[in-house]
């Protein structure tokens, strides 16, 4: 039924814990994964009249979050790997994760968007929101949430 299934990650044991959930079902249905990152942007916060920018530079934030992202895809990769799944990693730079998710999922061509969630409800949900609630809400792609 699904033949390539996107798998959002940022690293977490929540997220690391839905990789190989995802590797199990992507084995069972033969389907090839693609592990997705989405890098924050540079951070520059507008304080008064004056701009406080983080000490490191924009190219320096920026390889200090390619490598991350390198770090946490070759894990994922790595993973599925030994579980004999064909599977690819993608990262941008993104400051709205849930788009950057849904792009990546489209512009890779995937059939299922695979992701965790804490399963927050109520007030803070609300308060909070997710990016798991973001995607299910705007995702043409269907979306398996694993909590």
């Amino acid at each position: 039924m699904f033949k390539h299934i996107l798998v959002p990650t940022d690293g977490s044991a929540l997220s690391n814990d839905a990789i190989k959930r995802a590797i199990a079902f992507a084995k069972e249905a033969n389907a090839k994964i693609t592990f997705f990152y989405a890098k924050p942007d540079y951070p520059v916060a507008f304080y008064g009249e004056g701009a406080l920018i983080d000490p490191s530079t924009p190219e320096k934030f920026a390889q200090m979050a390619d490598k991350q992202a390198q770090e946490i895809l070759a894990a994922a990769a790595e993973e599925a790997n030994a579980a004999g799944v064909g599977n690819a990693s993608i990262s941008s730079v993104s400051d709205v994760p849930y788009e950057a998710i849904i792009e990546a999922a489209n512009t890779a061509a995937c059939d299922l968007i695979f992701m965790a969630s804490h399963g927050r409800r109520g007030f803070s949900g609300l308060l909070l929101g997710s990016e798991t609630q973001k995607v299910l809400t705007h995702s043409k792609v269907p979306v398996l949430v694993y909590r």
